[in-house]
């Protein structure tokens, strides 16, 4: 019998988080009011908790259960899947719910077990991350899906910015962890402020989130790499490209305030959901992915076609649709953008398929000549560094 930590058994707790993005997807083409695979009404309004507690959630907590390596951590993966699956079946409600909840407190836990071993100020902000998760989906039971979103921003913002300060410590200075924990705190308190201060509190966050953004972009690897070529320059686009969304949705926030219907809300949700967190989530599969499912998913040129088009259909979404109110443009960049992470998906498990790229074959070295040979060899500019293996 296989154990929860076999790539065998981690494929199988991807299986609900692909199944959430499925109707997550088949909820927002029922919003958008066009032809959908399934004709289910009531999954319009679970779209934002398919896509960021059944999808994302899952996939984070199970990146997160394998790095613990320990069997009970990979029930919280599971509970989560389960949960948002539950959600799309003629059961109450209030069950998926609580499958949820359960999900994350015990994602919570991973994060706790995580913390104790080396007390790092990076797991110490995604476990502030998780808690970001478990409130918006306690909340939920009782408050509309527009009261909880700056908490669901919150839990997104907090554990992909972390994972990037993780990645990036030979750029960060000293104080990098402690700066990172005073945003995330900072982060929190304004996101709390959003309850009983709508207008205010939602440009603190703004505020403080595009300081936030600011901040990790100086000191993120990507504004190096994206000069380079290969997976190297496609991860750093991809992440760059995600920060501008998410300085975006910064923006509408403090110019705009508490926005929580119409175009402005749309702006706000989709620029962190799809611009920053989509974004994001292209940007890390070649690396995250096949560090779960010990499976090698090489980068391929193709790859920057579904990364163009979701950026492409969220300009189109945002500009002429939310902005100049041009609700056809809104409507075709928005299924531009199912298609494009639909795309994603399918170039990423075929790239898996078929494996590593061959690389080409070294040309044979020309046979040296007698007088090659007798002939003394020019003096070496690298002789005077010392050698490691020397």
């Amino acid at each position: 019998m296989s154990r929860p930590g076999t790539p065998m058994l981690r494929l199988a707790f991807l299986v609900p988080a692909g199944l959430a993005m499925l109707a997550g997807l088949n909820a927002a083409l029922l919003l958008l009011g066009v032809p959908a695979p399934v004709q289910a009404p009531a999954w319009a309004d679970l779209h934002g908790i398919l896509m960021v507690g059944g999808f994302l959630g899952t996939l984070i907590c199970l990146e997160r259960a394998v790095a613990l390596r320990q069997a009970w951590a990979f029930c919280a993966p599971a509970l989560l899947g389960v949960g948002a699956l539950l959600l799309l079946t003629p059961l109450p409600a209030l069950l998926g719910q609580l499958f949820l909840v359960e999900g994350v407190i015990g994602f919570i836990a991973i994060y706790l077990a995580l913390w104790r071993r080396n007390h790092d100020d990076v797991v110490l902000v995604q476990l502030l991350g998780a808690v970001h998760l478990l409130i918006p989906l306690t909340l939920w039971i009782w408050l509309p899906l527009p009261w909880i979103m700056p908490w669901l921003v919150g839990f997104l913002v907090l554990t992909i910015g972390a994972e990037r300060v993780e990645l990036a410590r030979l750029a960060m200075p000293a104080t990098g962890g402690r700066t990172l924990v005073l945003a995330a705190t900072a982060l929190t308190l304004t996101i709390t402020a959003t309850l009983p201060w709508p207008a205010w509190g939602a440009r603190a966050t703004g505020l403080v989130l595009g300081l936030f953004v600011i901040w990790l972009v100086r000191h993120d690897l990507a504004r190096t790499l994206v000069r380079s070529s290969g997976l190297p320059r496609f991860s750093a686009a991809a992440l760059l490209a995600g920060y501008a969304w998410l300085l975006v949705a910064a923006a509408a926030w403090l110019v705009a305030g508490d926005q929580r219907s119409g175009a402005l809300y749309d702006l706000v949700v989709h620029s962190v959901m799809l611009g920053f967190a989509i974004s994001m989530v292209m940007a890390h599969a070649p690396i995250i992915l096949p560090a779960v499912l010990r499976r090698p998913l090489p980068y391929r040129a193709v790859m920057w076609a579904p990364l163009a088009l979701l950026h492409a259909g969220l300009v189109v979404r945002v500009a002429a649709g939310d902005l100049a109110g041009i609700t056809a443009a809104w409507r075709a960049g928005s299924v531009v953008n199912v298609i494009a992470l639909l795309l994603f998906v399918g170039v990423a498990a075929t790239s898996s398929l078929l494996g590593p790229r061959a690389r080409p074959e070294p040309a044979p070295r020309a046979r040296a000549t007698r007088a090659q040979v007798s002939r003394p060899a020019p003096p070496d500019p690298t002789s005077s560094i010392p050698r490691s293996d020397s």
